[in-house]
């Protein structure tokens, strides 16, 4: 009999929304890229599966920590109709949990260590990209693989990170190996679990939105993991100033720890009037919005922009929404800013960028205010849905 092991797995019923119909990358009754469409009544369960093996190109990896995202938590919650609130590429049913660190056990033939350009060979601290990016298509050979046409996702639409072991390509995997000369025990697997966030908003605000040169000011709206990270990246790149626009006074905490002076509460404030305040009229030369409310701070956001003296300013949009932004196009024209949009974090050097921070004193561990075991999981997905307390919930594995 195969070895077993528990995992917290996510199932929903196939209920298409009247007037859904299936596109071309989407297969019927099993996955969607517009899971908010079709996926009804989702259930939270754990589960016994059977341990999985590694094929060619494949490692298996026991799992050392595993962060419990927002993405996990949209995929579980359901609206006032029972459809799912993630938007995204979901196939059900699926084990969760992305944001994973862990320990190589075992690996397929053709399994390279990008980090010796060797194969695999057991013992290796590692974290992993979330998207499982084939290689082959237009996209992906244009170097672009966030945006892959064959674009799987790990704890989305193929088995996840929460349960013991995970099988996964080689090509995904990044050894965490450089942390160790600063880093020890679990410190290794938090840090590595916090990878995958931390990459995407590296790729938002770097690849994507351009960076910044040392001396300019960048405010960030959402105080989550996402948002807070890119704190911690853009502070090291050299802004003078960062602002963040946040009203949870646990995050405004977090965001404290990580050397963040400037704090907005837009609900007791104007965002837009206390940015001006803050940076006597100039305005910010970056704007990212990571709180998933669009029609609630881009007007702020357009407002600051439009009365501040800075040209060229950057928005990044990094939060998933199905909301239209409520853009003025002349305030674009005017003020010679641009609107970025930014999926994933593939790519581009990335996730060994993000780790040779961390190596080199960029200390990400006060983002995990939380630890839980598996069993825990589920309760506090569930949980997360209203508490806001919480920055980043990690399960760890004992």
């Amino acid at each position: 009999m195969a070895e077993k092991m528990k995992a917290v797995r996510l199932h929903a019923d196939w209920k298409p929304r009247p007037g859904f119909k299936l596109g071309s990358k989407d297969i019927d009754k099993r996955q969607t890229y517009l899971g908010s469409r079709v996926w009804h009544n989702p259930r939270l369960v754990i589960e016994e599966m059977p341990v999985p093996k590694p094929g060619p190109g494949q490692v298996l990896i026991e799992v050392k920590a595993c962060g419990i995202c927002g993405s996990d938590v949209h995929m579980a919650q359901s609206d006032d109709q029972g459809y799912i609130l993630y938007p995204g590429l979901t196939g059900f049913p699926c084990t969760l949990g992305h944001e994973l660190a862990g320990v190589v056990v075992e690996a397929g033939a053709g399994a390279f260590d990008k980090h010796t350009n060797k194969p695999f060979k057991g013992g290796e601290a590692v974290c992993a990209e979330e998207m499982v990016w084939c290689g082959a298509c237009r996209p992906c050979a244009d170097g672009w693989p966030n945006h892959c046409e064959r674009l799987d996702e790990i704890g989305f639409n193929i088995d996840g990170a929460f349960a013991k072991y995970i099988v996964l390509p080689a090509k995904q995997l990044w050894n965490l190996e450089p942390l160790k000369d600063r880093y020890s025990g679990d410190d290794i697997f938090r840090l590595g679990s916090l990878c995958e966030p931390s990459s995407v908003a590296y790729h938002a605000v770097i690849q994507r939105g351009g960076g910044i040169r040392p001396g300019d000011t960048v405010a960030i709206l959402g105080g989550g993991p996402i948002g807070l990270a890119a704190c911690a990246e853009l502070k090291r790149q050299g802004a003078a100033k960062v602002v963040l626009s946040e009203p949870a006074p646990e995050r405004v905490a977090v965001a404290r720890k990580l050397g963040i002076e400037h704090i907005i509460n837009p609900l007791k404030e104007s965002f837009s009037e206390r940015l001006l305040e803050i940076t006597h009229g100039m305005g910010a030369s970056l704007y990212l919005e990571a709180t998933g409310l669009p029609t609630v701070v881009y007007p702020e956001i357009e407002k600051a922009i439009w009365e501040g003296r800075t040209l060229n300013a950057t928005v990044v949009v990094v939060a998933r929404a199905d909301a239209k932004m409520p853009v003025t196009g002349e305030v674009l024209q005017v003020r010679m800013a641009k609107i970025v949009g930014t999926q994933g974090h593939s790519g581009h050097g990335n996730f060994p960028r993000v780790i040779q921070s961390m190596a080199n004193g960029m200390d990400m561990r006060p983002l995990i205010t939380k630890e839980v075991s598996l069993e825990q999981v589920p309760d506090h997905i569930v949980q997360l849905r209203t508490d806001k307390k919480e920055t980043k919930v990690t399960c760890i594995m004992k």
